[in-house]
């Protein structure tokens, strides 16, 4: 059943009356530049989801290295090395066109999460592409964020999923496995079984 459009909102006056104002620590968090306790929970995380926008419509993928992947420069900018992924490069494709992006960054074991939004531009400058090699094998290109927003956001997302706890995690074998959704969405032209078999080996051969 979806929802009747005679209760949409559609105006912000409309949704500030729903919600009320914030209270003073969800302004006071948010900084123009990274401070010393925000540089350690950059330093601390291995992961992130990266939003971008372009002509196409909208993209938001994740990016995970080591902790500490994410380079803070100085306390207006940070690097996100580019690793190897499908080539699908909608992230990359976006940022030609706008230089919008937004980061999400998660640390295991703790409930907040850390927000960066600023605009990225794409570099190859050979020095940045040797300085974030792991394994001999350097990035194609590295993201050069200039942060214009920075702030913590509370656990309550992470409290409700559950996300740390081991026992909600759910069992691979319950969902569908991407060699088995391939063969679907192929009608069969990807050989599902065969997807799945080499996945393992090939995930580990070319993560960098």
């Amino acid at each position: 059943m979806l929802a009747d459009h005679q209760f949409d909102i559609e105006t912000v006056e409309k949704l500030e009356a729903l919600f009320g104002q914030p209270a003073q620590a969800s302004l006071a968090k948010e900084l123009d530049h990274i401070d010393e306790y925000y540089r350690q929970w950059i330093a601390a995380s291995p992961f992130l989801a990266l939003a971008t926008v372009g002509p196409d419509g909208l993209d938001c993928s994740p990016r995970g290295d080591p902790r500490g992947f994410v380079d803070v420069v100085d306390a207006h900018t940070v690097i996100l090395p580019e690793r190897r992924g499908n080539n699908r490069i909608d992230s990359l494709r976006n940022l030609i066109s706008d230089p919008r992006v937004a980061m999400l960054f998660l640390i295991p074991g703790l409930g907040e999460t850390l927000r960066i939004n600023g605009r990225a531009r794409i570099s190859t400058d050979p020095a940045l592409l040797a300085r974030y090699a792991i394994d001999d094998k350097q990035p194609k290109v590295v993201l050069v964020i200039k942060v214009e927003t920075i702030f913590f956001q509370c656990s309550r997302a992470v409290a409700r999923a559950g996300l740390w706890d081991a026992a909600r995690h759910v069992e691979r074998s319950s969902l569908p496995t991407p060699g088995q959704i391939l063969e679907r969405v192929s009608q069969a032209a990807i050989d599902g079984a065969a997807y799945d078999a080499a996945l393992p080996e090939r995930v580990k051969t070319t993560l960098y």
